[in-house]
């Protein structure tokens, strides 16, 4: 950086950080003695970096020199010259100071010029001449000094003022430049830079042609910029940054441009690349990161609408692509990236923020979309950025849009946080002061810590109110906001799928749909089946059916919101009680699975397997009738619909077969033997509606283990006890069948196949209530904020500390809007999370296109000659498509600069007609103030004026029907 110039003897020195240049304004006044020792001299200019520079600027001076006669100036006194050289402020012994220039004096002649002063004769043959510095360089074409100097030993320091008066009395040595050197400041100590870093400048496209430039230690990573811009002449609106290889030849980035070349580790000799951001946006060393780039898939001179650009999919990143979209057509935080005002207030220290490349990502991303000159790019690197700094998007699962775009703002805010230095800031209750000083003093302390364009963009207050239920204590506080979630009214009431199997053998099972309460119980839900079936409710049992068993038993006083979406429940008509209690003439309830023998596993054929189908039953057996052959008669009543009786002549073909196998198992009872394995190792897990006591060993009635003992007609299927799982066989020992009630039907494949009616078996019946669809009427998004600024209880697991009860109360909490963004973002609270069950609200919510009014929430007192101040324009919305476990996010946004709406599906994007913006889809939205949008059309505003998202919509024929 220059300094204001200095005469001394005609020459005016401007002395620079770098590289001083000198410019000769007059001639220089020799005096006696130094005309003596040379025909003519002149003092020349310090090194340049380009020699044929240095050449012109000594050939210049020194015919400035020849054009006039020298003048003749008499030498001040020898004591006075020795005074003024080492002694006083301009003297050698002075103290460093930062930023000063010290010159480097040959020691030789330094000793000669004291001997001189010293001897006290000015007229001595110790005279020593002009200053001759020839053995200090290494050669005298480029002037480089010499490796290895030693201060003492080879030279000697002098302060500016010194240098200028020996140079005035004595000259400098024809031809050669002052060695000029920069005081700076290390960590702890200050010193004289002899030796600057010399760097190899280089263009990213021509790497042979290289500019050798010294920098001090403490130059910034700005100044080698811009010396490099200035070197390759690069014009002002194009963009660049530089790389720096180091010693393992890999390229590092140079991204922090206000750390200095010490703190960057750069050295002598080593190679810096300056890179030039091409016309579509991309950097050329993205094309080494990227496999599949745009450009080679479409037109290089493509030239399209700027912002009317898609983004492609990675693999579940619609979330993303939906955020970015979004966030890229808020007008004003686009011109600030893409007018490159990001740079100067990048934030690379701070411990909460990525340091600066979260920022950058997003930049370049932007810079592209912008460019106009692709229609879809990917966004990888982004990607990657984001994983890196937030595990929670590592991969490619489905999330959430709205949670990313909160970590992006966040993000982006700690890289562009202009406060350097959080300082710590004590949160004051406002104890009965007024509201507004109260939340003055809170919005400054707020930005005392955090100052961005994010917050200036993006950022509102709240004023928050707690009342403590006890003591009636009020606390307020006014608390920053960067967008409002809102909830949506919420139904007390839901839809169960329901299937019906009544006791009668010949009604098929029938589907219901049900209306029952949100927080109601099972019995609720028996009641409103009864209104359909007719069947009172205390002759029902609720059961949760997975993969052909039992899941769970319901109690009658269970909430339903244990109950999923997703169950398989099943009512059943019983007439008794699936606890046997002894004494009692009510019927038993009897869990049944229906198994399938399949064949043989081993070499040997020694077991056979068992597999579950169909649907379980819970069958009522009268206690009279609770014997094994009594169980297999009500068991074939209860299948007769779909399992056919033999015949006369298929019980005769089966005695015969009974004759030929004597003594074999012709029982249908239980197995004694153990040779019955499970066949699959999967568990549903425990019923938990069933109570240990067994109703099998009532009366000892199934005590025995061989029933009948010899069979006089056919048995279609043989019975087992099994567990709760249908899966392991038990025998009729008191112990285990104590633990086990539950039965199966096996079934040998053939009588199956013959017998079994697997299509009747699964026939239904649809309720005429299936049709019924629980109509939601739309809500207005005035009504979700109402219900935001509504009073509250804190739950539990969330309580407030009263500082006057010294006690956490469950107090009442009201928030209200004071202060209003410019952008403000609605997140609608669509999924709805408990301990039981997830869900999606599909309800329509009616939100304005222009105009949204918030006068009436803002509490603040308001302006009312500026309405302006309370009205939006929507210019986004962020679309979910589909339910919990699956969805689509797109994207509808209004361009800034044509004001057409188009809506982005990944990389597809079409222009849409604005009544095709309202849907249940909508989940995030963004809001312009209306007196920001008027300040962006103002000539002042921006160079490309932004038209208002209310302007005119093209033809409805180009339009793609996204509903």
């Amino acid at each position: 950086m220059a300094v204001a110039p200095r005469l001394f003897g005609g020459l005016c020195f401007r002395f620079r950080d770098q590289n001083p240049e000198v410019a000769v304004e007059g001639r220089l006044p020799i005096s006696h003695s130094c005309v003596g020792c040379r025909r003519e001299r002149t003092a020349m200019a310090t090194v340049a970096a380009n020699p044929a520079a240095a050449a012109a600027a000594v050939a210049a001076a020194a015919a400035v020199a020849e054009d006039r006669e020298p003048q003749h100036k008499e030498l001040p006194g020898l004591d006075s010259q020795w005074r003024q050289i080492e002694n006083g402020e301009s003297g050698r012994e002075r103290p460093l100071r930062a930023g000063e220039s010290w010159f480097l004096v040959e020691k030789h002649w330094y000793k000669q010029w004291e001997a001189y002063v010293q001897g006290g004769d000015q007229d001595s043959s110790t005279f020593p001449g002009c200053i001759n510095n020839a053995t200090l360089f290494q050669d005298e074409i480029n002037w480089r000094l010499k490796e290895g100097l030693v201060e003492g030993e080879d030279y000697v320091l002098l302060p500016a003022a010194a240098w200028h008066y020996l140079v005035s009395w004595y000259g400098l040595e024809h031809g050669q430049p002052p060695i000029e050197r920069k005081v700076i400041e290390l960590p702890n100590i200050q010193k004289v830079e002899v030796y600057p870093v010399e760097l190899l400048l280089v263009r990213h496209n021509d790497l042979g042609k290289s500019h050798t430039v010294q920098f001090s230690h403490t130059d910034s990573i700005g100044l080698v910029l811009r010396t490099a811009r200035e070197r390759f002449l690069v014009e002002p609106q194009e963009d660049t940054r530089l790389w720096a290889k180091n010693s393992e030849g890999s390229l590092d980035r140079l991204y922090d441009t206000h750390i200095t070349v010490l703190d960057a580790a750069l050295e002598t000799g080593q190679l810096i690349i300056m890179e030039t951001r091409k016309k579509d946006g991309t950097w050329p060393s993205a094309q080494l990161h990227v496999m599949n780039n745009n450009m080679s898939e479409e037109d290089e001179d493509f030239k399209g609408q700027p912002g009317i650009c898609g983004l492609t999919n990675l693999g579940n990143t619609c979330f993303m692509n939906s955020a970015l979209q979004c966030l890229s057509n808020v007008p004003q935080l686009t011109e600030y990236f893409l007018n490159n005002c990001y740079l100067e207030e990048l934030n690379f220290r701070n411990p909460l923020g990525m340091k600066g490349e979260i920022a950058e990502a997003y930049a370049d991303l932007v810079k592209q979309a912008w460019s106009g000159h692709h229609r879809s790019i990917v966004p990888h690197v982004f990607k990657n950025k984001v994983g890196h700094f937030a595990s929670q998007f590592l991969g490619y699962q489905q999330h959430d849009s709205q949670e990313l775009l909160s970590f992006l703002l966040d993000g982006l805010h700690e890289d562009l946080n202009r406060v350097k230095k959080k300082e710590y800031v004590e949160l004051c209750d406002a104890a009965g002061r007024p509201d507004q000083e109260v939340a003055q003093e809170a919005w400054q302390n707020h930005k005392r810590r955090n100052d961005s364009v994010i917050v200036d963009t993006f950022h509102g207050l709240f004023k928050s109110t707690l009342v403590c239920p006890d003591c009636g204590n009020v606390s307020v506080t006014f608390d920053p906001f960067c967008y409002l979630s809102v909830p949506l009214p919420i139904s007390h009431k839901r839809v169960l799928e329901v299937f019906f199997i009544p006791m009668d053998p010949r009604r098929k099972p029938e589907q219901h749909r049900l209306v029952v309460p949100k927080k109601g119980k099972i019995s609720d839900l028996c009641v409103a089946l009864s209104k359909h079936t007719g069947i009172s409710p205390e002759r029902m049992m609720v059961a949760d059916v997975f993969s052909h068993r039992f899941y769970k038993l319901y109690q009658l006083e269970e909430p339903l919101s244990s109950i999923l979406d997703r169950d398989d429940i099943f009512v059943y008509e019983v007439s008794g009680r699936i606890e046997a209690i002894e004494g009692s003439r009510e019927d038993i309830v009897v869990p049944v699975y229906l198994r399938e023998r399949t064949p043989a596993r081993d070499y040997n054929n020694s077991y056979y397997g068992l597999m579950l189908f169909g649907h379980p039953l819970l069958v009522s057996v009268p206690r009279d009738r609770f014997t094994w052959e009594g169980l297999y008669n009500v068991l074939m009543y209860r299948l007769s619909r779909y399992v056919t009786k033999p015949n006369s002549d298929d019980e005769d073909d089966g005695d015969e077969k009974e004759d030929d196998e004597e003594d074999k198992d012709d029982v249908p009872g239980p197995s004694t033997g153990g040779s019955l394995r499970d066949p699959e190792p999967e568990q549903a897990g425990p019923s938990s509606g069933v109570t240990n006591r067994c109703p099998f060993l009532l009366d000892n009635c199934l005590g025995t283990s061989q029933w009948p003992p010899r069979r006089r007609r056919k048995q279609l299927f043989t019975l087992q006890t099994v567990n709760s799982n249908g899966t392991s066989d038990r025998t009729t020992s008191p112990e285990e069948v104590h633990a086990q009630p539950y039965i199966a039907i096996d079934w040998e494949p053939e009588m199956k196949k013959r017998y079994y009616d697997e299509v009747e078996a699964e026939g239904y019946v649809k309720h005429d209530c299936v049709g019924y669809v629980m109509k939601k009427a739309p809500v207005r998004l005035q009504e979700c904020i109402e219900l935001f600024t509504t009073v509250e209880t804190l739950e539990k697991e969330n309580p407030w500390y009263c500082p006057s009860c010294k006690q956490h109360q469950l107090a009442t909490k009201k928030l209200d809007l004071w202060m209003l963004p410019e952008i403000l973002i609605i997140h609608l609270k669509r999924f709805s999370y408990t301990k039981f069950s997830r869900e999606k609200l599909d309800t329509l919510v009616e939100f304005p296109i222009r105009d949204l009014d918030f006068s009436e929430f803002v509490i603040q007192p308001q302006n009312e000659s500026n309405p302006e101040l309370y009205k939006y324009d929507l210019i986004a919305v962020s679309n979910h498509y589909g339910g919990m476990r699956d969805g689509h996010y797109t994207t509808f946004a209004c361009n800034k600069d044509s004001g057409q709406w188009h809506y982005f599906d990944d990389n597809s994007v079409s222009p849409v007609n604005e009544n095709q913006i309202e849907s249940k889809a909508a989940y995030v939205l963004f809001y312009q103030r209306q007196d920001v949008a008027r300040r962006l059309l103002s000539p002042a505003g921006s160079s490309g004026a932004p038209a208002s998202p209310a302007c005119s919509s093209p033809p409805s024929s180009e339009f793609m029907d996204v509903n």
